[in-house]
Order: C-alpha cells, then sequence, then structure tokens
C-alpha cells in the first residue's frame, strides 16, 4: 500500500527519533567510559546526575499540574532501587570491560525481561521470538569468547566487566516490568518524576556509603565536572525519547536502533582510544542483528496499539504497551 505524504513524513519523524535515542545512549556510554579511563570509578554519582535532571524536568511539571500520585509510593521507591542497581552495575562494568563488549551485552535484557514478563504479567511470545531470543544469546555468548582471550581493551578485567552487564540488565529486566506496572494507564510525567525523585534518593544514600572517598579524592576541573552534566543530560533525552520511539512505533525500531548505537561504539573505540576490535566482535554483532531482526518482527503488538496522536504528544499521559515495554534499556 502507497503511503501518502503525511505517514511518510511521520517515518521519517520515527526515524529521525529512534536516531536520537540510539545517540543518546551512545553518548552515555562513551562519557561513562571515558570516565573510567580517566580512573574515576563514581558509577553512582553518573547514575544520580540523571535522576536529578528527571526529577527537576519532570519533577516541575508535575507540580506545576498538582496531580496526585495514582501509584503509591512504596512501588517507585522499589522501580527506583532495582533501577539504580542496573545503571549501577552496568556503568561499573567500563572500569574493566571495553565500550563495544557492554554496549552489545546490554541486549541481554531482552531474554531477561521476556523471562520475568512471561511469569509475572503473563505475556506470551511466538515461537519466531524465543528463536530470535536465542540468536541473540549465541551472539552475546562470542562477544565473551572474544573477551575471554584477550585481557586488554578499555579494562583488565574483561570477562567481570561482562558479567557485571548480565547481572546489570537482569536489574535492567526487573525495572521494565515495573515500569510497565506503574505506567499503565497512569500519567507518564508521574512516573518519569518518581523515578527521578527516589532514583536519586536511593543513589544518594548508597553514594554515601560506596562512593564517598572515592568523591573526595578526585581532583575536579571544569572538564570533569562537564563530563557529568553531560551523562546527566544525555541520560536525560534517552529517558525522555524513548517512551516517544516506543509508543509511536513500537519495539522494533527501538531494537534496531539499539544496533546503531553499537556501531558508535566501535567508532569510539577505534578512533577515541586507538583499539582494535576483535573479529569475532563483527561475528557477535552480526548474529545479534540478525536475532533482533527475528524477535522484532514477529513482535505479537500491532501497529494500531502503537500509533500515537498529537494530543498524547503534547500531553506525554499515553502509558507504553506491554509489548512495547520488553526491550526497554534504561
Amino acid at each position: 500500500m502507497q503511503m501518502n505524504k503525511k505517514e511518510i513524513w511521520r517515518l521519517v519523524f520515527v526515524l529521525f527519533l529512534g536516531q536520537l535515542v540510539s545517540f543518546s545512549l551512545a553518548v552515555t556510554s562513551f562519557i561513562a567510559s571515558y570516565i573510567a579511563y580517566l580512573g574515576i570509578d563514581t558509577p553512582l554519582t553518573q547514575s544520580f546526575c540523571t535522576y536529578l535532571a528527571l526529577s527537576l524536568v519532570y519533577g516541575s511539571i508535575f507540580l506545576c499540574r498538582r496531580s496526585k500520585l495514582v501509584v503509591p509510593w512504596y512501588w517507585y521507591l522499589a522501580l527506583g532501587f532495582v533501577d539504580v542497581q542496573g545503571n549501577y552495575l552496568v556503568v561499573k562494568a567500563y572500569q574493566f570491560s571495553s565500550i563495544t563488549s557492554v554496549t552489545l551485552l546490554d541486549c541481554w535484557t531482552i531474554p531477561w525481561v521476556m523471562i520475568l514478563t512471561w511469569f509475572a504479567i503473563k505475556t506470551r511470545y511466538s515461537p519466531w521470538q524465543f528463536v530470535g531470543a536465542a540468536i541473540c544469546v549465541i551472539g552475546l555468548a562470542l562477544v565473551l569468547l572474544s573477551d575471554s582471550k584477550s585481557s586488554s581493551g578499555d579494562g583488565n578485567k574483561p570477562l567481570l566487566g561482562d558479567a557485571l552487564v548480565i547481572a546489570g540488565t537482569f536489574f535492567y529486566a526487573m525495572s521494565n516490568v515495573g515500569e510497565e506496572f506503574c505506567v499503565k494507564r497512569k500519567n507518564l510525567f508521574e512516573v518519569l518524576t518518581m523515578l527521578g525523585v527516589f532514583g536519586a534518593l536511593v543513589s544518594v544514600c548508597e553514594i554515601s556509603i560506596v562512593e564517598r572517598k572515592t568523591l573526595e579524592s578526585i581532583q575536579w576541573s571544569p572538564s570533569v565536572i562537564a563530563l557529568y552534566i553531560g551523562y546527566g543530560a544525555a541520560g536525560l533525552s534517552f529517558y525522555t525519547l524513548l517512551p516517544f520511539i516506543l509508543k509511536m512505533s513500537g519495539s522494533a525500531l527501538f531494537n534496531l536502533s539499539l544496533l546503531t548505537s553499537d556501531l558508535w561504539a566501535v567508532v569510539i573505540r577505534i578512533c577515541i582510544y586507538h583499539e582494535q576490535v576483535s573479529w569475532l566482535y563483527y561475528l557477535a554483532y552480526s548474529v545479534v542483528a540478525i536475532g533482533l531482526i527475528i524477535y522484532s518482527f514477529n513482535d505479537t503488538g500491532s501497529a494500531a496499539e502503537t500509533i500515537i496522536d498529537d494530543e498524547e504528544i503534547a500531553n506525554l499521559q499515553e502509558p507504553l504497551s506491554p509489548e512495547n515495554a520488553v526491550t526497554y534499556v534504561s
């Protein structure tokens, strides 16, 4: 069926949003890896910058609307806790593993969420989606094989970094399922605000225990401060744009956009860190790409369920669909 002019422009806009999401994720990955490259180990503080930005931006809107909570605060506390742990583990991984390995291993979120949603909210997947997820896991296993053969890169313990990423994606998966519970037929402003507020509170508590001495030992300079501000801004952009891309196009385009961010990671590793990327990584990338394409284009969500109209865009009130939530990566 031939698309009219409005549909063509809508497709162009969705593709543009997908690349903005991809670029935001690539920027956070680069800044996290560069901070680790400088010898600074503060994953909780970096995540705190993102949560603070979320709470300030969306909290202001939420307060101006004088809205009341429609989800009990303790659910948001739990959501903030698991989201902080996921971010901590993944950002911590940059201390040990390469940016290319960390960004590609983020795809572990898909099988984790499939397992959790299967048991928690009774989501059912097609056989081809299981095939796609299995192919992704095979590709990710190649990343582990590549890292097991080399102790060089952005860190000296790549397998430890890989393990941290895989553990982090499990917390991301729990965060995704929890966010789906909170977002369903609720106010998106409330979810982003409370995620920022409780994420910041949990981060501060853990920073006082884990990173206080590290923060005191850092030689703060304008460039270092700019890195933390940039990380927070990129994280804010990612959290803001993600609901749009999921609602307007579904998980298929989001998954494919993540592949673009993985390519950015390759460029960063070669051009910024002047390191070679193993041929096994390119093989793993190809296998994961095939798995994601099979998974995405057999998504059970219909196109009709992912269309967002102009009023919804203006109000940011609509929830993510269960089918779309399964591929969300913080």
